[in-house]
């Protein structure tokens, strides 16, 4: 099981140089560390027996450490040379990954990055005391995808407002859905709604008040009636066939 550092202790001859030891060693800076020194140390005699100052440093923020060793553990099991940084902002934390094989690591229509969020959000929220919320990178391919939507969205409402005819979207995660539910939640034509269970869960957009089919009946004018009645005596058609024959849409 892995096991992750976000605390550390470093010996020096000065807490100056012991500090900036730890805080390297977590890949944090001093605005993001919890420091405390453990030992202040020894001068000895002459230099003989001197004892070195021990210094405590804790992140204050565990989780990006948690996220980016986890990652990098990922990764070197695929045997991919990927840089991974993390930051958390207002209990979100956000990685962004890069290297030479990043379409690997997005996968088809984002699969394999949506699958690596969700394994680092369990891990990050197994190991830290509060709920975060883990979004993964790369590449601005989150941006991109969200743009393409969004145009995918609007193209759909249109012709869905246009032609009177539902529209069902290929199946999607619940942050994609999301997207296009946003999208479209202001257009008075039409309407949006999810079906079907995960992971096969998928966005369907609809006309808004859209009148229910109903079978037409058609419509007989007068010349025709008229025609029917002087046409009466021919008993070989009945009413039926000749409305058929001669109806009006």
């Amino acid at each position: 099981m892995l096991q992750y550092r976000t605390k550390t202790e470093k010996t020096a001859k000065s807490a100056e140089d012991a500090k900036t030891a730890a805080l390297n060693e977590l890949g944090i800076s001093e605005d993001e560390a919890v420091i405390e020194i453990v030992d202040e140390g020894t001068k000895g005699f002459l230099g003989i027996g001197s004892k070195g100052v021990t210094v405590s440093v804790a992140a204050k923020n565990p989780a990006p450490i948690i996220a980016k060793e986890f990652l990098s553990s990922v990764f070197d099991a695929m045997v991919l040379e990927v840089g991974v940084s993390a930051k958390n902002e207002d209990g979100t934390l956000f990685a962004e990954m890069s290297g030479e094989h990043m379409g690997l690591v997005i996968g088809k229509r984002g699969d394999t990055l949506d699958a690596l969020q969700y394994l680092t959000s369990l891990v990050v929220n197994y190991e830290t005391d509060e709920r975060v919320r883990v979004i993964l990178d790369t590449e601005n391919y989150r941006e991109k995808r969200k743009a393409a939507l969004v145009s995918l969205a609007n193209r759909l409402a249109d012709k869905v407002a246009r032609t009177g005819k539902k529209h069902t979207l290929e199946p999607m995660n619940p942050y994609e859905r999301r997207i296009i539910h946003s999208c479209l939640q202001a257009n008075d034509a039409i309407t949006t709604f999810s079906i079907d269970e995960e992971p096969r869960r998928k966005v369907v957009i609809a006309p808004k008040n859209a009148k229910p089919r109903t079978t037409s009946v058609p419509h007989i004018s007068s010349h025709i009636a008229a025609e029917y009645r002087q046409q009466n005596h021919n008993k070989a058609k009945n009413y039926d066939e000749f409305l058929a024959e001669n109806g009006e849409e």
